[in-house]
């Protein structure tokens, strides 16, 4: 399997592109590379149902994150508060950083 490259990290604030959630705004709590999904925070709400058990003694129905595709979200830039493709570049130290493309801000991580 081909692994492509992720422009997100944690805690990144991004854009939901497509999907259900389109054009809501959260925080990415994880990421999986292997296959290719994000969880954000309050994006993609799910219900599911719960067992009573020792860890829960009520049971009943959990609202929880469920991953989506990360390409269905965008990275949103803090200067020009819109969601933006990124620039990776190479500092004088020989640290690679990202780039806003619109503003050419950098996006701090």
């Amino acid at each position: 399997m081909v692994k492509t490259k992720c422009h997100l990290k944690k805690d990144d604030k991004v854009k939901v592109i497509a999907g259900k959630d389109n054009g809501k705004i959260g925080k990415v709590l994880k990421i999986n590379r292997k296959k290719e999904n994000v969880l954000v925070e309050n994006i993609n709400i799910v219900k599911r149902h719960q067992r009573p058990s020792a860890a829960n003694r009520q049971g009943g129905i959990i609202e929880s994150e469920a991953p989506i595709n990360w390409s269905n979200v965008m990275l949103m830039c803090n200067k020009c508060m819109k969601p933006v493709r990124i620039t990776m570049k190479r500092l004088e130290d020989g640290k690679k950083v990202r780039f806003c493309n619109k503003c050419e801000e950098l996006i701090d991580s």
